[in-house]
C-alpha cells in the first residue's frame, strides 16, 4: 500500500517536472531507476548506509576504518553538545538529513546557542518525507561532530574538494567534483575515470556554478576508485563521497537516492548514460508485474 502511494505521489511529481508519468516497467535513466529501488528494491542498508554515525559500522566492517574522519562526539540532544570539549575548529552535523552541517571555528566567534537551535530543529526533521526517501525516517536522529579537514589544494578556498564517485555494483564510473561549498552554492565539474572533463553532462545554474575544470587529477585517484568499489558492492547504484586532505583519504558519505531521484543538476543524456550503467534486480522486477 505505502509503495501504491509512493508510485502515485512520484508519478504526480513527474508530470509536473517531465510531462509524463515514471515508465515503472522500462525505467532508463538515473532518475527513474533510483525511483524503482525505492519503490521495490530492499532499503534496509541503505538505512544504515545513510546514518551519518552508524555508517561508520560499515565502513570498518569493510576493512577501510582508516579512512574515517575521527569522531569528536555524539549526542541525541542539542542542548548536550559539549562546545568546550571540542577543538578549535570541527564540523558538526546531523545524522539523518542533508543540509544540517555546520563547520566551526571558534577562533573566529561563534554562537553555541544558535547553533543548538538550528541543530534541534533538524533533528525533529523527517527526512525521508521530503522527496520520499523513506528509508532515512529509520535513523534515530543524533548529532555528530568530526575533525575538521583542511582543504589540500591551495589555489582552492573553503572546505576540501568533495569527490562523489557514482558507482554500479561495485564498479565506479564517473566522478562529480564539488569546491568551494557553501549551503547556497557549489563549483561542479564531472570527469570519466581517466580525468577528462564532460561539461556537457552538468546544468550549470547560479546553485551549481561551472568548475571550469581547474580540480586537478589526484595522485592517489586509482586508490580513491579500489575504496569505492568495495564500498559499492552489492548495490545496484550508489555515490560514494571522499575527500582528500593533507594527502590523505577520508569517507565522506554513502548517497543511494540524490534529491530523492529528482535530479536537475545533470543533463538529460548523462543522466541517461547513468541510468544504463545500474541493472535493476530481476527477481524484484518481476514482481511488481
Amino acid at each position: 500500500m505505502l509503495n501504491h502511494f509512493r508510485r502515485a505521489f512520484i508519478d504526480h511529481e513527474w508530470v509536473k517536472w517531465k510531462g509524463y508519468k515514471v515508465d515503472w516497467e522500462h525505467p532508463r535513466d538515473i532518475n527513474e531507476k533510483i525511483q524503482w529501488l525505492l519503490c521495490y528494491s530492499d532499503t534496509s542498508m541503505w538505512t544504515l548506509c545513510s546514518d551519518k554515525y552508524r555508517v561508520r559500522e560499515y565502513v570498518k566492517s569493510k576493512g577501510l576504518g582508516d579512512i574515517l574522519i575521527p569522531l569528536l562526539g555524539v549526542w541525541d540532544n542539542a542542548e548536550d553538545v559539549d562546545f568546550e570539549s571540542l577543538p578549535d575548529k570541527f564540523v558538526i552535523r546531523c545524522n539523518h538529513d542533508s543540509g544540517s552541517t555546520i563547520a566551526v571555528d571558534k577562533t573566529k566567534g561563534f554562537d553555541p546557542e544558535a547553533i543548538r537551535s538550528e541543530l534541534a530543529t533538524h533533528l525533529k526533521n523527517r527526512f525521508g518525507y521530503r522527496v520520499g526517501e523513506l528509508f532515512y525516517n529509520r535513523i534515530k536522529p543524533r548529532i555528530v561532530a568530526e575533525q575538521f579537514l583542511e582543504q589540500d589544494i591551495p589555489s582552492l578556498e573553503g572546505l576540501p574538494v568533495d569527490y562523489k564517485i557514482w558507482c554500479f555494483d561495485g564498479e565506479p564510473y564517473s566522478i562529480w567534483v564539488n569546491y568551494n561549498r557553501t549551503r547556497e552554492s557549489t563549483f561542479i565539474n564531472v570527469y570519466d575515470l581517466d580525468w577528462n572533463l564532460r561539461p556537457e553532462a552538468s546544468n550549470f545554474n547560479e546553485r551549481f556554478k561551472d568548475g571550469k575544470g581547474v580540480v586537478p587529477k589526484p595522485e592517489c585517484l586509482d586508490e580513491m576508485f579500489a575504496i569505492a568499489r568495495i564500498l559499492s558492492e552489492g548495490f545496484p547504484e550508489v555515490r560514494v563521497d571522499l575527500y582528500l586532505s593533507g594527502g590523505k583519504i577520508y569517507f565522506g558519505e554513502l548517497t543511494f537516492a540524490s534529491v530523492g531521484g529528482m535530479m536537475k543538476r545533470f543533463s538529460d543524456d548523462y543522466l541517461r548514460e547513468l541510468g544504463a550503467q545500474c541493472v535493476l534486480p530481476e527477481k524484484k522486477r518481476r514482481n511488481t508485474k
